[in-house]
């Protein structure tokens, strides 16, 4: 595996998340009016934080690629309690079902168990939202080479907040996806769907992303897991280049940020750390961090 993919897969994610956080909950129409389009880090917006400021979306990867540096395997206790540990620093940014599961965790529950209550008492419509697919990414450069594990810790992974099984099924095929890509394998997304049993939602969604038979005007940006993984995918795999996908899947404003994560996960994976805009990566604080962690966890 190439380094500069496996900082890409990271450093992509950030910048998506980065991107996208000052637009986050707004229309295309809002963000059209106020910044015509938005192309570069822009501070204030969402959350009212200075240019390059992460969301959650980066802060949990980062605690993920932590615990499987210092733990040397994937540990998903050790990353339970670091989740809890962020998310008592009182971030700014923490979705609803994460914020029950780790409360449940911090309140004496087992990794394996609070989220699988939350998800149990939550309604569809809110039970599948993308907030383990949007972390998971740091999986997909420690175990590239073994499929079979990579596919365990990414959906238990998932289980410790999101354990519907559109979350755990998508954590899987996003970290495949990207550890193809990273091997610079062919049509990853298409082994990926093959190698997972699919929800009946992402196998309807995601296999035209493969034939490339999506109309990209039917493509969303919501906290839903499906259409995360849709739209980034779709984006992620076609697009030109590094700042394309971006530019496009954070105008769509809704959940700018995590979908810019994922997007910019898969466009790092792709394209390398290298091909993301500099000036881009100038602005973020966790840059050097994040280039660390990926070469670290590929030694892994």
């Amino acid at each position: 595996m190439q380094d500069d993919r496996a900082a890409g897969v990271l450093v992509g994610l950030a910048c998506g998340d980065a991107l996208g956080r000052p637009v986050e909950f707004e229309t295309p129409a809002r963000i059209l009016a106020q910044y015509g389009e938005v192309t570069e880090m822009l501070g204030d917006g969402t959350w009212s934080k200075p240019a390059g400021t992460v969301t959650d979306d980066t802060a949990m990867a980062l605690c993920l690629a932590r615990s499987l540096v210092d733990r040397g395997e994937f540990d998903p206790a050790d990353v339970a309690a670091r989740f809890v540990a962020w998310y008592d620093s009182g971030p700014f940014d923490v979705g609803s079902m994460t914020a029950n599961a780790l409360s449940r965790i911090r309140d004496g529950e087992s990794w394996d168990v609070a989220g699988r209550h939350v998800w149990e008492q939550s309604p569809e419509g809110s039970n599948a939202g993308n907030g383990s697919v949007m972390r998971a990414a740091p999986l997909a450069v420690a175990f590239a080479t073994d499929e079979g594990r990579l596919v365990d810790a990414s959906e238990a992974s998932s289980r410790i907040t999101h354990a519907d099984p559109r979350c755990t099924a998508g954590c899987a095929v996003l970290n495949l996806t990207l550890a193809g890509l990273c091997r610079d394998g062919s049509d990853p997304l298409a082994t990926a769907l093959d190698r997972v049993s699919l929800p009946p939602a992402l196998d309807e969604a995601l296999r035209p992303v493969v034939a490339g038979t999506l109309d990209p005007d039917t493509l969303r940006s919501t906290g839903y897991v499906v259409d995360t993984l849709q739209t980034a995918l779709w984006h992620g795999l076609h697009a030109e280049s590094p700042e394309a996908a971006l530019v496009d899947v954070v105008n769509m404003g809704g959940d700018a940020d995590t979908v810019g994560a994922v997007t910019g996960a898969l466009v790092g994976a792709r394209f390398g750390a290298d091909a993301l805009p500099a000036r881009w990566l100038d602005e973020l604080d966790e840059y050097a961090e994040l280039r660390s962690l990926a070469t670290r966890l590929g030694a892994l």
